[in-house]
Order: structure tokens, then C-alpha cells, then sequence
């Protein structure tokens, strides 16, 4: 009952509707248990975020929710609360600066290596951490390894180094896991820094999409002649949408209704990269 999803693109104005063409991918049930949900967001410099921590729908429709945004890197997150409250300080996604985290899946004997993981970052970082859930403390593991390569400070990472922190942050959970009977980790990551995405999949299945070009440009706009007048170029667009943890109900095989889908799937562990106007990049594990 937990999705991760994020969006980058080229064109601020048409990532509500890049949302909204995929809305199954993104509406998630709540089936009885309370969910929380949110995004974060760069607009005109700024990292913005909407939360809400608990959100009684019965669906929570993530398309209809992020529909007014306008922004070309987005990071978003429905939280089914496996560890810490349900409160705005446990809600994905995290932020430090100008990087944004959300994580799907539960670290094992997370409880055991609590304390080891908190103590393995540096103070200045330690000090932001907010709030009790796993997620957000492996979010400043990951930044402890950019500390680490010289990366934290600099405008831009560069794409090799982001992915080798998000392998690195999960290569010292499973060390810690393993040296009290635990399992590996089955987690999905996802980092972006307004610049860039990257993802680290571990647990359920992530795919992506990518819309790209004056054919899904027209579908994307319609029949909106305003909006048409406004969006020249339109063999430029390019969009690339990622999402994980899909119901039991909606899987990228039969995503679409004449069984051929737009969606590729990660293999496990795999790292992607996803940057403006560019393909995915894919690394296997």
C-alpha cells in the first residue's frame, strides 16, 4: 500500500499532466490501514513540500493531489507507517539542502542497529535528523558517504558518485543486519537534488516511463489550443516518470489496455539515473 514515485522533465508547465495520464500507476488504497502521503518539489530555485501525514480517502489519487504543480523534477511518496508515527516529521520526502529522499520498504532489525547507523554519521548531519523513522536516518547515510567523496558542498554531483552513495548506504545496513542474524535489505530509494534523479531498487517492483517527442506531446496536451499556443517545440518535450510498489491489481505488463505497455521494468538492484532530456541511465547490479 505504499508507492514511490518520482518526475523529471523539461517542461514545468505539463508535469500535472504527466501525473494525471498515468493515473493508476499512482492511485493507491488505503484498505482500511491510515496512509500519509507526500511530495516535494523544486520550483524557481526553491524546494517546496506538501504533506500530510494522515489522509483519511479511502484512495489517495497522487495524480489529482500534484495536479496544480508545476515543476520539472518532482519526488513524491505514500507512506504505509511500518516504523514512527504518523506525524509530519516521519512523512517522505526528506529533505537536506537542496536534496530530497523517499524510501519504500523496511530496513530488517532495524531496532538492533538503530543506534550504530545514527552514530555512523557525522554530527553536523546527525543533528537535522527529525524525526524516528528508518528511512530518514539511511537518507543522512547516504549523505555521510557524499561527505565522505568530497560531494556534499558542490552545486552539482555528479551522477557516478550519487549512485555509489545510494549502493554504499545499503551495503552498510546489510554489514550491520547481517552481524545480528538479519536479512539483507528490500528497500526502493529515491534521491534527487533538483538537478537530477536516482534510484536504488531492492523491493518491489519499479519501472519507469518515458514521454518524449511531438507524438506523446499531443497526446499530453489535447485538444487545449491555449495551452498549445504556449508550448512551442514540441518534439523537445521529454518527461521521464519512475514509480514503484505497485498494487496487486495494476503491473507494468498490462499498464495498458491494448496489452502493450509503455513501461520498462529495473531489475533488482539495479541503480538508475534520470536527468533532463536524457534517457535513463541503468546500472545492474
Amino acid at each position: 500500500m505504499a508507492r514511490l514515485f518520482s518526475l523529471i522533465g523539461n517542461r514545468s508547465d505539463l508535469a500535472g499532466r504527466v501525473l494525471s495520464s498515468e493515473p493508476d500507476a499512482l492511485r493507491v488504497q488505503s484498505r482500511g490501514t491510515p496512509l500519509g502521503w507526500g511530495i516535494g518539489f523544486y520550483q524557481g530555485g526553491e524546494v517546496l513540500m506538501r504533506r500530510r501525514p494522515i489522509d483519511d480517502h479511502a484512495t489517495i489519487d497522487i495524480a489529482k493531489i500534484a495536479s496544480d504543480v508545476r515543476a520539472d523534477v518532482l519526488v513524491g511518496h505514500v507512506r504505509n507507517a511500518t516504523v514512527g508515527a504518523l506525524r509530519t516529521e516521519n512523512t517522505h520526502p526528506f529533505r537536506y539542502r537542496q536534496w530530497l529522499f523517499a524510501q519504500t520498504g523496511t530496513l530488517p532489525a532495524f531496532e538492533s542497529i538503530r543506534e550504530r547507523l545514527v552514530a555512523s554519521v557525522p554530527a553536523f548531519l546527525r543533528s537535522s535528523i527529525r524525526g524516528e523513522t528508518d528511512a530518514e536516518i539511511l537518507f543522512y547515510v547516504f549523505l555521510s558517504f557524499l561527505h565522505d567523496a568530497g560531494r556534499l558542498d558542490v552545486p552539482v554531483v555528479e551522477a557516478p558518485h550519487v549512485r555509489d552513495a545510494l549502493r554504499s548506504c545499503v551495503a552498510v545496513v546489510d554489514g550491520m543486519t547481517a552481524e545480528v542474524g538479519g536479512d539483507a535489505a528490500r528497500v526502493n530509494l529515491v534521491v534527487a537534488d533538483g538537478e537530477s534523479v536516482h534510484a536504488l531498487t531492492r523491493g518491489a517492483q519499479m519501472g519507469y516511463r518515458v514521454f518524449s517527442g511531438k507524438e506523446d506531446a499531443d497526446v499530453l496536451i489535447g485538444d487545449d489550443l491555449a495551452l498549445r499556443r504556449r508550448t512551442p517545440e514540441l518534439g523537445q518535450m521529454h518527461f521521464t516518470l519512475l514509480a514503484s510498489d505497485f498494487d496487486d491489481d495494476w503491473t507494468l505488463a498490462a499498464s495498458s489496455p491494448t496489452g502493450h505497455s509503455h513501461w520498462h521494468a529495473l531489475a533488482d538492484s539495479a541503480t538508475v539515473s534520470l536527468e533532463r532530456g536524457k534517457d535513463p541511465h541503468i546500472d545492474a547490479a
